[in-house]
């Protein structure tokens, strides 16, 4: 009898939340596609020496947010839309200063970043409430509806198929620029064409995640697991599937968290990605542990 309880009470707080609420079956969609989608791209921004570019151009999506929601209100595609053409903007707009002037493209994209928030949050406080800039800024898994989960999903699956499509020139600009730009086959002869295509691709998985995770909070499905993984393993694919795997947990268990203890969402999502990071600094093959137990007598 004691087993028996104790397994119906497994289920009930397991997968008990799932099984009875729509709400919460719409928010483990959402999240598994964000993750399916978004993971791998914070890998390659990891490779690419650019992880803080997903951080930038998260922020930078809020004015695009921020304008549409005041002409159409708390209308998704809208807001996605919004998003999708001010987070391309900025990034188009740090490429050309980084040509123009004598900044780098970094720098430029610290400024622009720093500019769109508070302009985005300027724009939703005067014409909307404080709950609104909440909703935008930090998100609510648990409150997508089914345009944001169709909006996730489609852009996920199309996320997906293109990155499945994209991946061998992204890679070959990733790890040598220089053999794609001498490469005579099609478009290789372009290297930018690829790394505009691959933030593009940055941009609209950051937009499908503010509805779940809102604007802040967005990019930390992205690079978290992708950090993490690349403490796991040395191969690319191995971390693009260990990313996705790993956001993945992240955000079922984040939802469960969530419901049970009445807390936002999006940070604990977030917050369960940080604690797998710390344990992949603590436990993977390159991670503190192991690494002392390799090295014992290195100080440190």
């Amino acid at each position: 009898m004691n087993a028996i309880s104790d397994t119906t009470g497994l289920w009930h707080l397991l997968i008990g939340p799932f099984a009875e609420f729509v709400f919460m079956r719409r928010a483990l969609v959402a999240t598994l596609a964000l993750a399916l989608s978004a993971a791998p791209l914070g890998v390659l921004l990891t490779l690419r020496r650019m992880s803080l570019l997903g951080d930038a151009l998260s922020h930078a999506v809020l004015p695009g947010v921020a304008v549409a929601y005041l002409l159409a209100g708390l209308s998704l595609p809208a807001m996605a839309a919004g998003g999708v053409l001010a987070g391309l903007a900025v990034a188009a707009l740090a490429g050309l200063i980084s040509r123009s002037t004598q900044l780098k493209e970094d720098a430029s994209l610290a400024a622009l970043y720093l500019l769109a928030l508070a302009l985005g949050v300027m724009l939703i406080s005067r014409q909307g409430s404080q709950l609104d800039l909440l909703h935008i800024l930090f998100g609510s898994a648990l409150g997508v509806d089914e345009a944001g989960l169709l909006l996730v999903a489609g852009v996920a699956s199309v996320s997906v198929l293109l990155l499945a499509a994209l991946y061998r020139g992204i890679v070959l600009e990733t790890f040598d620029p220089v053999f794609l730009a001498a490469s005579a086959t099609g478009s290789g002869s372009r290297p930018w064409l690829w790394q505009q295509l691959f933030l593009m691709l940055v941009v609209v998985n950051l937009v499908a995640g503010f509805q779940t995770l809102g604007t802040l909070m967005a990019v930390g499905l992205m690079m978290l697991p992708a950090v993490s993984a690349r403490l796991w393993h040395e191969s690319l694919p191995a971390q693009l599937l260990n990313a996705s795997v790993q956001a993945a947990v992240a955000g079922v268990t984040g939802l469960l968290l969530s419901y049970h203890l009445d807390t936002p969402s999006g940070p604990t999502i977030i917050g369960c990605a940080g604690v797998l990071y710390l344990l992949s600094l603590l436990l993977s093959p390159g991670g503190w542990l192991p690494q002392r137990l390799k090295h014992p007598h290195r100080v440190g």
